[in-house]
């Protein structure tokens, strides 16, 4: 029994400061005013009904914007991913 105890005590030892596989997203906030015109309409071309209010720059370049559908009742939240070069990477 005590041996069971001490693997136990043991493995969340080794676990425990490591947290629960939360990952660094690598994303900087910044203002949609700082976003390149290019990019931002880019985001509405693809999302015209969107009105973005966050954005990111990812750490590997690429720009993220976030915005409320204001034709959807529900209020979801959509996403676009823009390569700086204007190529959409993912719309969600």
């Amino acid at each position: 029994m005590r041996s069971i105890l001490t693997a136990l005590c043991i493995g969340l030892l080794a676990f425990g400061p490591t947290g629960c596989g939360e990952k660094i997203s690598g994303k900087t906030p910044m203002d949609l005013k700082d976003v390149p015109p290019e990019i931002l309409k880019v985001a509405k071309d693809k999302l015209p009904g969107v009105t973005f209010k966050e954005a990111f720059r990812e750490g590997n370049g690429n720009y993220e914007l976030r915005g409320k559908d204001k034709n959807d009742k529900t209020g979801k939240i959509r996403e676009i991913d823009i390569i700086p070069d204007g190529t959409v990477e993912e719309v969600s």
